[in-house]
């Protein structure tokens, strides 16, 4: 499959979601996840459409995919975006972490929201946050999910440098802050660099967490027990 083709079968935007290839794939939260609410969100909002074919189109499959796999695949070896034995990530030029790594750090958001920021000045502390607990979290404020789209794309592979946009509507509470029903949305700039088999090896994330986090502090203080009353099981749909 080409580099951020679509497994037209199960999502038009992501591979490797169903499948024949995706049989014995164990999934973080029991069962494959479905798009299709956040797809309407992308689609609605979105700025930017990519001809079929288009590198563009080829990156912004590529990283859905790559967010689908991170997120919700519990087994490194049932990743297919990228190579597990030889991958790092990194957040605003620190250094380089490994997949192992980032299990340690929760998964989910957390290293995505590392920050050097005294602790007692957090509005989300990863480091006290749990895969589920953030799952919980950004599901609860973002129950439509959290939409991505690729606004530009300045070279290709190996190293694909990218500009992207990711927005949601904070229609749930986060941390004890009351919903707005507000637009939240974050830029940034990634580098995505690729091997000989287009598997993912080294990411480096460039942006301002405040900008997401700064949305979702906004609300106005609940009671400690408000936070989290709706009642489905959400499962976060990034992308």
């Amino acid at each position: 499959m080409a580099m951020g083709s679509s497994d037209v079968e199960g999502d038009k935007y992501r591979s490797y979601l169903s499948g024949e290839g995706e049989k014995n794939t164990t999934w973080r939260f029991g069962a494959p996840p479905s798009y299709d609410v956040v797809n309407k969100l992308f689609e609605d909002g979105r700025t930017k459409i990519w001809p079929p074919g288009s590198l563009g189109e080829e990156v912004q499959n590529l990283v859905k995919t790559w967010e689908m796999e991170v997120f919700h695949k519990a087994n490194l070896d049932d990743f297919k975006t990228l190579d597990p034995n030889n991958h790092t990530f990194s957040l605003n030029g620190r250094k380089g972490i490994t997949l192992e790594e980032i299990g340690k750090l929760g998964g989910g958001y957390n290293p995505l929201l590392q920050t050097s920021l005294p602790e007692n000045l957090r509005g989300y502390n990863p480091d006290k946050e749990t895969s589920e607990s953030s799952h919980k979290a950004f599901t609860t404020t973002f129950p439509r999910g959290f939409a991505l789209e690729i606004l530009h794309v300045y070279s290709g592979p190996p190293e694909i440098v990218y500009k992207f946009r990711h927005w949601g509507y904070m229609e749930g509470p986060f941390k004890g802050h009351a919903p707005t029903g507000e637009l939240v949305e974050v830029y940034g700039m990634s580098i995505f660099t690729v091997d000989e088999h287009n598997k993912i090896v080294k990411i480096e994330f460039f942006y301002d967490p405040g900008q997401l986090l700064g949305g979702l502090l906004k609300g106005e203080k609940l009671g400690t027990s408000s936070e989290g009353t709706t009642s489905s099981c959400h499962v976060l749909r990034t992308g």
